[in-house]
């Protein structure tokens, strides 16, 4: 059964009074299909009219479910054939960052991306999506890789952002983001990035500095949380959801303001209700950006990706 959000409270209640009719149902002989059909028909109303009036800060909360589709699950649901490689040659494989060889849609793609795991041991051996340098040295080898062999990138992005730790300060944090959001604006291949669920700083940017960057619907894309910013601002984590008001960091608020450049529909009640359905809206999206994008040069795409990031702001 699917994990319930806060606002989702009244959605859960009527969820829970259908199954025990149901239960009641087994065990009686009073036929309540009537009944139970009404009270489905309204609990699906009910869950269409909360995910059509999200606020910013709900919506940052469906982006981070549990549930979530994360990298691994994109991966077998809509990449084909895939191969990882692992490393960044030089000091070790941080597994908040995957990467591979596959196809998609027929066509054989670079795809990176973070992975948050979804259960306590996995989050736990992949940081939470949360990359050190040397995950973000391995996301350049692999960009590079990909332009040597004429292959196009795809990111999927999903993190709160780079880990903040004293090891990854040692090691060259800032320095490994800033080279691998160069390392992006440098392909001469065709590069499409997905904010699929959390977009945090440049942790996210580091994969992000695309050609087209896609974004799920009720994904968030932000330069510092909201419990981040309101800590700064209010000096109390408490304001986080006038901080996700004031922040935009909604997919229809960047596309306007010409951050994201497609918004990707999400199933009724968000991604993880219906992931498959989700994966391949997503896998459809990318095919269709990367067909525009493949009969470009690579000055034609090294100019485009340059002249959109610097129209930014």
């Amino acid at each position: 059964m699917v994990a319930f959000l806060e606002f989702e409270k009244p959605i859960a209640e009527l969820q829970n009074r259908i199954a025990d009719l149901r239960e009641t149902a087994e065990t009686g002989t009073v036929d309540i299909t009537a009944e139970v059909a009404k009270l489905e028909a309204k609990s699906d109303k009910m869950l269409r009219d909360t995910y059509a009036r999200l606020t910013p800060w709900q919506k940052t909360q469906v982006a981070r479910h549990p549930e979530r589709p994360h990298f691994k699950d994109y991966i077998a649901g809509c990449v084909e054939d895939f191969v990882p490689l692992a490393g960044d040659r030089a000091f070790a494989d941080d597994l908040a960052i995957i990467g591979g060889l596959g196809r998609i849609g027929g066509r054989r793609v670079m795809v990176i991306g973070h992975e948050k795991g979804d259960d306590t041991a996995s989050r736990l051996r992949h940081n939470f999506g949360m990359a050190k340098p040397e995950g973000y040295r391995k996301a350049i080898r692999l960009m590079q890789v990909a332009d040597r062999f004429g292959l196009p990138v795809v990111s999927l992005v999903d993190t709160s952002g780079a880990f903040p730790g004293i090891q990854a300060e040692e090691r060259g944090q800032a320095e490994a983001i800033a080279r691998s959001t160069e390392a992006c604006l440098e392909l001469g291949v065709p590069m499409v990035a997905a904010v699929v669920g959390e977009g945090g700083s440049g942790g996210a940017v580091a994969l992000a500095a695309a050609n087209r960057v896609l974004m799920f619907e009720h994904a968030v894309y932000s330069v510092i949380s909201p419990e981040g910013a309101a800590s700064i601002l209010w000096r109390t984590s408490d304001r986080a959801p006038d901080a996700a008001d004031a922040m935009r960091i909604t997919a229809i608020d960047l596309q306007k303001l010409g951050v994201v450049d497609r918004v990707v529909p999400e199933p009724v009640g968000g991604a993880h209700r219906d992931p498959v359905a989700a994966i391949a809206a997503l896998a459809s999206a990318i095919g269709d950006e990367l067909d525009t994008l493949t009969a470009q040069s690579s000055a034609t795409l090294k100019a485009a990706r340059r002249e959109k990031f610097l129209a930014i702001g």
